[in-house]
């Protein structure tokens, strides 16, 4: 019987074939090579008013603080309240973290978790959450509802769940009162509830009236108790700050200290330059309003593209990529679309639920996202 610890392969990996047919397209011409749009990494420049930030606290000698310093924390509270709707977090409930996937693979180790313990998380989810499961001897598992309207079900009943929304992959945007369904079930039965939020701030709703996506802190969510919650947020998308590992994770003033008190041990300190880079980023809005536009204009290209193709392109409500399908196995379109020169990431990387879909990324320049929309359409 194969142990909880068990690792599987990296996904990516298994990508090579298509990623060397795909750089074989129109070799020697002006457009060709690869469009890669198989992972979300940014490629637009970090903002002015971070990097200055960054320069100016170069100057680190001494050990930074494993808590964030307090200037920090309350920018976090500050962001939480002008952007989130969360006019009551704590700042003694934030905690920064080298960058996000860090927090999502370590999680159940640092809540604790261990042999005989259940991590729950959706059945289309980033393949971290079951990694930082296995990670740490625990058992993932499906949780079934969490991201439909439906009753929430679980063999058994997990110490931790994840939710993801807005979703990688499939941008779905859970709403208010489904998050407050999940929170209900979740204290009913004592369950800690760490929702990851990272695509929050590039919400593509038209009827959406508020700045961003609902957060699982939301007073409408939660009741005003963000007891058991947590939220984990990542600035590489909004801010284009991949490169600088700059995250936190707020909510219940408890959850976060034992948090704090393991990772003073270990050693998962993020670096004061970037402490203080990630202050600046979130004192402003403007440069997030300037990247979501550029995603907006390369994701209406794209998404006509795709759908000229013949993809139906689901949810996509959120985020930075398209879900999309032509009802097939998801490795034929992966073959189709690297016959175009075009990399995608099949749905099979994030579960069974997954397997008719690819995820398409908006993470390419101007004129890599023109070039891939051309193929696409002649």
């Amino acid at each position: 019987m194969t142990s909880p610890r068990a690792l599987p392969d990296f996904p990516w990996d298994s990508l090579a074939p298509f990623k060397e047919r795909a750089s074989s397209f129109g070799a020697g011409e002006p457009d060709g090579g690869i469009v890669d749009l198989s992972v979300g990494t940014p490629v637009d420049p970090t903002p002015a008013v971070v990097q200055e930030a960054l320069r100016e606290a170069a100057d680190a000698p001494g050990y930074p603080q494993t808590y964030g310093t307090p200037t920090l924390r309350e920018a976090v509270a500050v962001w939480f309240a002008r952007r989130r709707g969360v006019p009551d977090l704590d700042p003694d409930g934030v905690l920064p973290t080298i960058g996000s996937k860090e927090l999502v693979a370590w999680l159940p180790t640092l809540l604790g978790l261990g042999v005989g313990d259940v991590v729950g998380f959706p059945g289309i989810a980033y393949p971290t959450y079951d990694v930082g499961a296995r990670l740490a001897g625990a058992t993932p598992q499906v949780v079934d509802g969490l991201n439909a309207l439906g009753p929430l079900t679980s063999a058994t009943t997990p110490k931790l769940l994840w939710l993801n929304t807005p979703s990688n992959p499939t941008g779905r945007v859970l709403g208010v009162d489904h998050l407050a369904k999940v929170v209900a079930w979740a204290r009913q039965h004592g369950v800690v509830v760490a929702s990851d939020e990272c695509y929050a701030e590039l919400d593509w709703r038209a009827d959406s009236t508020e700045p961003t996506t609902p957060s699982i802190l939301d007073p409408r969510v939660c009741g005003g108790s963000h007891e058991g919650l947590l939220a984990v947020y990542s600035l590489s998308k909004q801010s284009n700050l991949a490169g600088y590992r700059a995250a936190f994770v707020a909510g219940d003033v408890s959850l976060v200290r034992r948090l704090l008190e393991v990772r003073k041990h270990a050693g998962m300190i993020v670096p004061w330059p970037v402490q203080q880079a990630l202050t600046a980023a979130l004192g402003d809005d403007a440069h997030v309003a300037e990247q979501k536009a550029r995603y907006a204009a390369r994701r209406a290209t794209l998404r006509t593209a795709v759908e000229g193709f013949g993809l139906r392109v689901d949810h996509s409500d959120a985020g930075l990529y398209l879900w999309a399908t032509r009802g097939e196995d998801s490795w034929a379109t992966v073959e189709a679309l690297a016959s175009r020169g075009i990399l995608v990431a099949p749905g099979t990387f994030y579960g069974h639920a997954g397997r008719e879909h690819v995820r398409i990324a908006l993470t390419a320049t101007d004129e890599r996202i023109a070039a891939a929309a051309a193929r696409l359409l002649t």
